[in-house]
């Protein structure tokens, strides 16, 4: 079954927050990595062997809005979906919900597929293209 959705639940851990138990921002952006990577294997792509074949995707651009605190033991859903897809990169549009399904955090994020030794934008091998347009 091709799911152009995927999400993911995630607990909220002590280390996930700051001095006063709200999570610091910087960890959103962990959980959307999570996300991301969940998905993809969700979906066969196993990211340690495109590393061995010297792929990698990377993070290239982050547009990142708060809207809301989560605290300490709550229980959020985030949420992927690719925008755009190129054959290069993709921009997945990400959101973090919790329990009550209010907007936590939303997020674009740019992630370019490189060549790992060249450390430049190559083309995404048509396998992986394949897959990602059935979900797009």
């Amino acid at each position: 079954m091709v799911v152009n959705k995927f999400e993911l639940p995630i607990r909220v851990y002590y280390e996930d927050t700051d001095a006063g138990g709200i999570v610091y921002y910087a960890n959103y952006l962990k959980f959307f990595e999570r996300a991301r990577t969940e998905w993809l294997r969700a979906l066969g792509v196993e990211q340690d062997i495109l590393l061995s074949n010297n792929i990698a995707f990377v993070v290239t651009q982050v547009l990142m809005d708060n809207k809301k605190s989560a605290v300490f033991n709550e229980l959020l859903t985030v949420s992927s979906q690719i925008s755009t897809l190129k054959s290069a990169s993709m921009v997945f549009s990400q959101q973090i919900y919790n329990a009550s399904a209010q907007l936590i955090c939303q997020a674009e994020i740019k992630v370019a597929c490189i060549d790992k030794q060249a450390m430049k934008a190559r083309p995404m091998p048509a396998e992986i293209a394949e897959v990602l347009t059935r979900v797009r």
